[in-house]
């Protein structure tokens, strides 16, 4: 007899470690992870951040833990995975959210500011994602990885929007996602992406600022920015046995941004 689609999406009993987890986008989607149930690990570089949220989703009845690291950092990545799959026992779903922007015409890009993006947006996906997999859920035959990528890495940007840092990091992250997908299926670990538009964040304040939430907002058939919401249902899908049968894929919550631009 097929399973109810409540105890599909149930994640009661599922760990999750999610990075960039302290505020923002992250920690929307660790608390949508543990409302469906799941125990939760968050992960970001500065602890009284994570002191703040896990106290939030502890008030919100989520068991939830945290890790303080720099997922730009080849060894507190490690360090990372190997608490986390310490104090969880094992990883059932990896989201990788942790991330950096950079701001400049392409002809002035600090090189210095291109490394920064591409090793913590990119790099350390790919190290974190190996490490856990190879230390938890390979040896399981079973995991779910969550990358956040952007719909800024489905395409260019209008010429008031100089970020070509961030729209390559997030390009590769979207193919990072189709490759892994296709060499992790035989281990039954599913690898997709959430494409996020405009959502109002630290990492956005600066763009909201200077092009106007209402003007961005105009862009989107929906005609509204995203809120903290709007990546709970996709994050819980992804990660449950309600997507099982999904790998590689990519899809963009955006409010039609996308749509309109076609990417």
């Amino acid at each position: 007899m097929t399973r109810s689609i409540q105890q599909l999406f149930d994640l009661s009993g599922k760990t999750a470690l999610v990075t960039g987890g302290s505020r923002g986008l992250g920690l929307q989607l660790a608390q949508a992870l543990g409302e469906a149930g799941a125990r939760i690990i968050l992960s970001s570089r500065k602890s009284e951040d994570l002191m703040e949220s896990a106290t939030e989703l502890k008030a919100a009845g989520i068991d939830v833990d945290w890790i303080a690291a720099d997922c730009s950092k080849e060894a507190d990545i490690r360090m990372l995975a190997d608490e986390a799959i310490k104090r969880l026992g094992h990883v059932d779903i990896l989201v990788n959210n942790a991330g950096a922007a950079w701001g400049a015409p392409a002809e002035d890009h600090p090189v210095e500011a291109w490394d920064k993006v591409m090793n913590l947006n990119i790099r350390g996906y790919f190290i974190l994602s190996q490490h856990v997999a190879k230390n938890s859920m390979i040896q399981r035959k079973a995991g779910r990885i969550i990358n956040v990528a952007s719909i800024a890495g489905l395409g260019g940007n209008p010429p008031d929007m100089t970020t070509v840092a961030y729209n390559t990091s997030k390009g590769a992250v979207i193919n990072f996602t189709r490759a892994l997908a296709c060499e992790w299926g035989k281990y039954s670990i599913t690898v997709n992406a959430i494409c996020p538009g405009f959502f109002p964040s630290k990492m956005t304040m600066g763009t909201l600022k200077a092009l106007g939430e209402e003007k961005l907002a105009a862009h989107a058939p929906l005609g509204r920015l995203g809120d903290d919401e709007d990546l709970k249902g996709l994050c819980v899908l992804f990660a449950s046995d309600a997507g099982k049968h999904m790998t590689g894929q990519w899809v963009a919550v955006d409010g039609g941004v996308s749509v309109v631009t076609g990417g």
